[in-house]
C-alpha cells in the first residue's frame, strides 16, 4: 500500500469519526433546543427562520451539552471509555430519530435567488479554502501549548477518569471545559483527533458567521468572511481558542435571535436567552479570556430586560450561564482563594505563582504583542459601508459594537494575537464588510477614471487571475499539510523526531524512567515524556529556585524533592551543565540534537 493511500485512509477514518461525533452532538442539541424553538412562527428573513443557522447552533449547543456531561463524569471519577462511548451511542440514537424532521425543515425553506457569476466564483473560493483547511488538523501534535498543558492535562484526566489538579503543569487551575472532549477522545482515537475537535469548533463558527452574513449583508460578504476565518484561525493544534470563539459567536447569534424575535409586541422568548447564556458559560469555563465579553453582553441583556420589566428571564439566564462554568471557579476559590488562579493573584493572593511569576507572565505577553491580522483592518470602514446605512441592518451595527469592544479590551489588556481569537468570527464578518466596501469604492473609481477597464471582459479576466493566484497559494498550503500527515508508526516517529525538540531523548526517558523528571527548556515537549514532568519558568518548581544554585546544592535539592533525572535543552539552558563540578553530581545518560539527560547521582556529603 502506498503512503499516499495510507494517508487518504487515515484522513477518511478520522473525518468519518468526527462526522459521527458532530451528528451526535447535533442530535443532542436539536433535542435540547426544541423547546427553545417553540412559539409563534418566525418572521421570514430573521435569524430564527434560517434552518441552516439553526442547524449550526444546535450543533454548538450539543457540543456544550457533551462538555457539561463529561464535566459531571470527571467530577464523579467516571470519565472512562465505557461511559464516554455510552454517551456517544445515546447521542447517535437521538440524532437518528431527529434527522428526518430536520431534513424536512431544511427542504421546506424558500429557495434563494439564483447566484450571480461573482457569487458562484466566491463559492468555489470558499470550497477551495475549506478543502485546504480540512486536512490541517491531521498532523501529529507538535505545537507549543498543546504539548505543554492541553494534551498532558487531557491524558492525565483520561488515565485517572477524574478531573484533577496537576501542579507540574503550567496552569494546573485552568478552566478546562473543552479539554474534556480531548480527554474523552484520546483513549479511542489517539492524539490527532483533538486537533479535529478544535478545528470543528472553527468550522462551525464559519458556518454561523456565513449564515448571519447572508441574512444581514450578502453572499459575497459571507464567502469572504468564511475565507478570512479559515485563513487566520488555528486548525492544526489542540488548543481551545477556536472553541471559545465558537461558543462566543453562537451565544451572540442566540442573543440576537432573542433580541430580534418579537411579534405583535409580545415578550421575547426566554429560551433563546437561556441558550445564549449557556453557550457563553461553556466559553467562560474553557478560557478566562471569555470573561471579557460578560460586561458588554451582560449590559445589553440588562437593558432589554429593564425595558420589559421581566426579571424572571434574567435569573434563568444567570443560572444557565453558571451551570457549565461554576465548578472551575468555585473549586479554584475554595482550594486556592483565587477563583481566577493564577491571573487574580494580585487581588486574591498568590498561591502556586509568586509576584515574580506574575510579572514574568505579563512581560512575556507584552513581548509578543503585535498588530491585529491585516485581514481585520478594513473593519474601520464598516460605518461607511452600504450595509450600515440600509434599513433593517441593526445586526451589522451590533456586530460592530461587539468588534469595537473586543479590540478595545484586547488593546488595554494584552495585544497578544491569540488572545483576540475568541472574537475572530465576528471580526472576520466585519473585515469582509470593510473589504467589500473598499472594492465598491475602487470599482466606482475605475469606472470614472478608466471606464474601459470596467467593460467586459476585463473584470472577468482580473477576477480569474485573482482566483488563480488563490488556487496556487491554496495548493501549496494543501501540499504542505498533506506532507505532515503521518498514518503509520514509522512516519509518525520520523515526523516527531524532526518537529519536536528533545523527542528522542524524552522517548528514551519514557522507556527507562528513574525518579521524577525535571526539564529545562522543554516545556513545549513534555507531552511526549509520557507522564508528569516538573520544571517551568513559573510555579512551585520554577527554574529560579533550582537552576541558579551551584551544582552540589542543586543536586541535593533535586534529590530531596524526588527528582532522579534532569533533561536540559542546552541551547536554552547552557548555564545548567556548565557549572563547576557538575559531573560529580550528575551522570549523562542520553544526548541528541542539543538535548541532554542526566541522572541525579545519590548525594554524598
Amino acid at each position: 500500500m502506498t503512503l499516499a493511500l495510507q494517508k487518504l485512509i487515515f484522513a477518511a477514518q478520522h473525518l468519518a469519526a468526527l462526522a459521527l461525533f458532530l451528528w451526535g452532538a447535533w442530535g443532542v442539541g436539536d433535542l435540547v433546543g426544541a423547546r427553545l424553538r417553540a412559539g409563534p412562527p418566525p418572521r421570514h428573513g430573521t435569524a430564527r427562520a434560517d434552518a441552516w443557522l439553526s442547524l449550526a447552533l444546535s450543533s454548538a449547543l450539543g457540543i456544550g451539552v457533551f462538555v457539561l456531561l463529561l464535566q459531571g463524569l470527571g467530577i464523579a471519577g467516571w470519565l472512562r471509555p465505557p461511559a464516554t462511548m455510552a454517551l456517544l451511542l445515546a447521542a447517535l440514537a437521538v440524532a437518528a430519530l431527529r434527522t428526518p424532521a430536520a431534513w424536512r425543515r431544511l427542504r421546506a425553506g424558500p429557495p434563494g435567488p439564483a447566484p450571480t457569476l461573482a457569487e458562484r466564483t466566491m463559492r468555489w473560493v470558499v470550497v477551495g479554502a475549506a478543502l485546504v483547511c480540512l486536512i490541517e488538523p491531521l498532523a501529529p501534535p507538535f505545537a507549543f501549548d498543546e504539548m505543554m498543558y492541553h494534551l498532558p492535562w487531557a491524558r492525565e484526566t483520561a488515565l485517572s477518569g477524574a478531573i484533577g489538579v496537576h501542579d507540574w503543569l503550567r496552569y494546573p487551575w485552568f478552566p478546562y471545559n473543552y479539554n474534556l472532549l480531548y480527554a474523552a477522545a484520546l483513549p479511542w482515537m489517539g492524539d490527532v483527533f483533538p486537533h479535529l475537535l478544535h478545528a470543528l469548533a472553527g468550522w462551525l463558527s464559519a458556518a454561523i458567521v456565513y449564515r448571519l452574513a447572508v441574512l444581514y449583508t450578502d453572499r459575497i460578504v459571507g464567502g469572504m468572511a468564511v475565507v478570512i476565518l479559515l485563513a487566520v484561525g488555528e486548525y492544526a493544534n489542540a488548543l481551545i481558542d477556536m472553541a471559545v470563539a465558537l461558543f462566543v459567536v453562537a451565544s451572540c447569534a442566540a442573543l440576537w435571535i432573542w433580541q430580534e424575535d418579537r411579534s405583535d409586541g409580545a415578550a421575547r422568548p426566554t429560551g433563546w436567552l437561556v441558550l445564549a447564556a449557556f453557550l457563553l458559560g461553556v466559553a467562560v469555563g474553557s478560557k478566562y479570556q471569555a470573561l471579557t465579553f460578560l460586561p458588554l453582553l451582560g449590559l445589553w441583556v440588562l437593558w432589554v430586560v429593564w425595558r420589559e420589566r421581566r426579571p424572571g428571564p434574567l435569573a434563568l439566564g444567570l443560572a444557565a450561564l453558571l451551570l457549565p462554568c461554576i465548578y472551575w471557579y468555585a473549586r479554584n476559590w475554595l482550594q486556592t482563594g483565587d477563583p481566577f488562579n493564577p491571573i487574580g493573584a494580585r487581588v486574591f493572593g498568590f498561591t502556586n505563582w509568586n509576584e515574580a511569576d506574575f510579572r514574568n507572565q505579563v512581560g512575556d505577553v507584552r513581548d509578543h504583542a503585535s498588530l491585529p491580522n491585516v485581514m481585520f483592518w478594513s473593519l474601520v470602514l464598516v460605518p461607511f459601508s452600504v450595509f450600515w446605512r440600509c434599513p433593517g441592518r441593526a445586526a451589522v451595527r451590533a456586530a460592530f459594537v461587539f468588534g469595537a469592544w473586543s479590540l478595545l479590551v484586547w488593546v488595554l489588556t494584552s495585544r497578544y494575537p491569540r488572545y483576540m481569537m475568541a472574537a475572530f468570527p465576528l471580526l472576520a464578518w466585519l473585515g469582509a464588510i470593510g473589504w467589500r466596501q473598499l472594492y465598491l469604492w475602487s470599482a466606482a473609481g475605475v469606472r470614472r477614471v478608466a471606464p474601459a477597464l470596467a467593460r467586459p471582459p476585463v473584470p472577468r479576466v482580473a477576477a480569474g487571475l485573482f482566483v488563480a493566484v488563490l488556487a496556487v497559494a491554496g495548493g501549496q498550503r494543501f501540499a504542505g499539510h498533506a506532507r505532515m500527515i503521518s498514518p503509520t508508526p514509522e512516519t509518525r516517529e520520523a515526523f516527531l523526531q524532526s518537529h519536536v525538540p528533545g523527542y528522542a531523548v524524552l522517548s528514551e526517558l519514557r522507556r527507562h524512567p528513574v525518579g521524577k523528571l525535571y526539564q529545562v527548556g522543554l516545556s513545549d515537549a513534555i507531552y511526549f515524556a509520557g507522564g508528569p514532568v516538573w520544571g517551568d519558568v513559573f510555579g512551585p518548581y520554577r527554574y529560579a529556585d533550582y537552576l541558579l544554585l551551584p551544582a552540589e546544592p542543586m543536586a541535593r535539592k533535586l534529590a530531596e524533592h524526588g527528582f532522579g533525572t534532569i533533561v536540559v535543552r542546552t541551547a536554552l539552558g547552557p548555564y545548567v551543565d556548565g557549572k563547576p563540578d557538575f559531573e560529580r553530581y550528575f551522570q549523562l545518560v542520553a544526548e541528541q540534537d542539543g538535548v541532554k539527560a542526566y541522572r541525579v547521582l545519590p548525594y554524598r556529603p
